[in-house]
């Protein structure tokens, strides 16, 4: 049943989620570049990312993202285990599934809001299977692909967040976001950047 009160940050991080799954679209990758630059080979759960790209892009994320102090960082591969404390980039062309046996799948279902890789098909499978034991990002984007997918997850018991709108270059995404779950921890790069390394 989803939550009646936002829970705060350090309420998520005592929660110690297995996973994260973080989606976002136009304006993301800025942001992206902070949060990941926050973590440390410390970090706990797995991660998995969504971003809209055209699908003929290359999924080269990892390789601009990683540093020698950094979680590993990866594409993520059909049927691969989900390891603790590693960085997954969904492919592009393909949406990325999490299966209730820890691994991935990919599919080449047709787009979901015009998008594939989608965000919701990422949220709402890590949903199923992961329950309270993970956690929802949504960032800066164009449409409102991932508002049905964090509500998914909050009501499957996961913490939710989602970047505050007037800080994201595009509002969109994450105002959609907040109009299907109101009681997501609402935050700037900032905080959800210190939120994660808390993890």
């Amino acid at each position: 049943m989803q939550r009646m009160v936002a829970l705060t940050a350090e309420q998520i991080a005592r929660r110690r989620p297995e996973l994260v799954v973080v989606g976002g679209s136009a304006g993301a990758v800025q942001v992206l570049q902070h949060l990941t630059s926050a973590l440390t080979t410390s970090f706990s759960p797995a991660m998995v990312i969504v971003l809209h790209m055209p699908p003929g892009s290359r999924g080269v994320f990892h390789e601009l993202l990683s540093g020698p102090s950094r979680p590993s960082m990866k594409v993520a591969e059909d049927k691969e285990p989900i390891a603790s404390g590693r960085i997954y980039f969904a492919t592009p062309g393909y949406h990325l599934l999490v299966e209730g046996n820890g691994t991935f799948a990919l599919s080449l279902d047709e787009p979901v809001h015009f998008s594939r890789p989608s965000i919701d098909v990422l949220f709402e499978t890590a949903a199923e299977a992961y329950g309270e034991r993970v956690l929802g990002i949504i960032l800066s984007g164009a449409n409102a692909d991932g508002a049905a997918g964090l509500r998914a997850i909050a009501e499957a018991g996961g913490a939710t967040v989602v970047q505050r709108p007037e800080t994201a270059e595009v509002p969109i995404m994450p105002e959609a976001a907040l109009q299907g779950c109101r009681d997501s921890y609402v935050a700037d790069a900032e905080a959800i950047a210190q939120l994660l390394a808390s993890l």
